[in-house]
């Protein structure tokens, strides 16, 4: 099998991106002892997965086009539920659940 520069081109893309994939997953692991963090940018990385999943959930939840107005939909109301559960509980199964079930009980009177 012959590769032609096409071919070389996304073989030598696929194996940079994996280096690079690589050192930047493993970099902290491999050198983390030598390369201790600042307690600033400690602190602020508590906040990541937070930062993350709000940037997951938000755009799906709140489903808007650019020079819309804003509109409420059933999955808002029912992350709205969820929020008040897991405020009310601090349990995150519960939150889950209460917000799957207000989403199924809600979505059939809903107006589309």
């Amino acid at each position: 099998m012959m590769l032609d520069e096409r071919g070389w081109y996304v073989l030598g893309a696929i194996l940079v991106l994996t280096l690079c994939s690589l050192l930047t997953r493993a970099g902290y692991m491999l050198l983390g002892d030598y390369l201790p963090l600042p307690d600033g940018l400690r602190r602020a990385l508590r906040y990541a997965p937070a930062a993350a999943l709000t940037g997951i959930i938000v755009p799906e939840v709140l489903p808007w086009q650019m020079g819309d107005v804003p509109t409420l939909d059933v999955r808002a109301v029912a992350a709205v539920f969820a929020i008040v559960v897991y405020w009310k509980t601090r349990n995150s199964l519960l939150m889950i659940g209460g917000g799957m079930v207000a989403y199924w009980l809600i979505r059939p009177w809903w107006p589309f």
